[in-house]
């Protein structure tokens, strides 16, 4: 279901707040779709329907988002997708405190609402009329002091202390988008800003060959353990951190050494250790493994080894069992052999899908492991772990 100004300004009123109050302790699941349906055209037009509906479903998807301000707000499917994590929100709007901030290429002014929230004077910019309407509605909901307006930032920016840039990196079919110049608007469109300071949010998986005629910092953001977002840094002069960990309790940061530090290699030992994600795009496993001590198997994968775990949360930590090299009917007998009944798979540099081994291993018993399948020393190998 398309919203539309029309069906935005039914659900804004005090007939549609109550509709989608009423949806909001629904059973919203696909196979309800028709009794839903079927109820609500009892009480509005069937375009206010589906987009009630539609909106009731976007909100339950947006708690993990935006939490307790997701059930007062309003979203298209597209843009709460794009929507950046609320932690990573929150990290990189602290900057913005007693600032004129634009987040060019509002949305549904999510960060906008971040930056103003952190103490910044923000102004939403966004080339469509609707979404800006939305970013408007979000704002007075939710009690922020922001400014919208429909604005191309493909031809400029009002004058600003700082702007934010989030290019949309998908096509309108939901294809990703790894070229930089092929975002919508392209990176290039921050060359013509009247901005000293440019922070621009890029796709995780960014080729920073790319990002190279920009000069500038790049850090990679990951929240939770999982990788989330390439912030560029343009015009600041203070040296960012490399990685960034985002934790409920605070933010660690990875800042890169003076030089690279040298890859050391080992076969396994009594601990296998996996870096961070944001330590893998930042290209510092090698780093990491040095001020933990710690080894790669191989000069290629990001697994490393150590006698003891690191205490760090940049790191997650399997005590090593037993390893050899991969082989089906030697790995099964040697499951079999120690009772073992479930394995959780995890694969670096390995071809075989982990249901794939899983399946053929047909095992049964009553222990648990996980098998680490990588290479050592360039050789396939399997790690048996139990967790720490």
């Amino acid at each position: 279901m398309t919203l539309t100004p029309e069906t935005l300004a039914f659900l804004a009123s005090d007939t549609g707040a109550r509709l989608l109050a009423d949806l909001a302790t629904a059973d919203l699941s696909d196979n309800n779709t028709l009794a839903l349906l079927t109820c609500l055209r009892r009480r509005c037009a069937p375009e206010q329907a589906g987009a009630a509906l539609e909106q009731a479903r976007l909100r339950l998807k947006a708690v993990e988002k935006f939490g307790a301000d997701a059930p007062h707000m309003f979203f298209t499917r597209a843009a709460l997708e794009q929507a950046s994590d609320p932690l990573a929100r929150r990290y990189r709007a602290q900057i913005a405190a007693g600032l004129d901030v634009v987040d060019a290429g509002c949305g549904v002014g999510a960060d906008t609402l971040a930056l103003a929230r952190a103490g910044g004077r923000a102004l939403g910019l966004d080339i469509d009329p609707l979404r800006v309407l939305l970013a408007r509605h979000n704002a007075a909901a939710l009690g922020v002091d922001a400014r919208f307006d429909v604005a191309d930032v493909r031809v400029g920016l009002p004058p600003a202390d700082l702007a934010f840039f989030d290019p949309a990196r998908r096509t309108s079919a939901g294809d990703r988008i790894h070229d930089v110049e092929r975002y919508d608007p392209p990176l290039a469109t921050v060359r013509g800003w009247r901005a000293p300071r440019v922070v621009a949010k890029l796709s995780p998986g960014v080729d920073k060959a790319q990002l190279a005629p920009y000069g500038g910092q790049v850090e990679f953001i990951s929240a939770g353990g999982a990788l989330k977002e390439a912030v560029l840094w343009l015009g600041f002069d203070a040296q960012r951190p490399a990685a960034t960990l985002l934790l409920a309790e605070g933010a660690h940061h990875w800042h890169a050494p003076p030089r690279p530090a040298e890859t050391r290699l080992s076969a396994p030992r009594g601990w296998l250790l996996e870096p961070d994600p944001a330590l893998l795009r930042a290209e510092l496993v090698a780093d990491a493994a040095s001020a933990w001590d710690a080894y790669q198997l191989d000069a290629e994968i990001a697994y490393l080894t150590a006698d003891t775990p690191p205490q760090t949360p940049w790191a997650r930590a399997w005590r090593v069992l037993d390893w050899m090299p991969f082989n089906l009917k030697r790995l099964r007998a040697y499951l079999r052999e120690h009772n073992v009944g479930t394995v959780t798979v995890k694969k670096r540099g390995a071809a075989i899908a982990p249901e794939e081994l899983i399946a053929r291993l047909r095992l049964s018993g009553a222990e648990t492991r996980t098998l680490a399948l990588t290479r050592c020393a360039g050789q396939p190998a399997v790690l048996v772990c139990v967790d720490a």
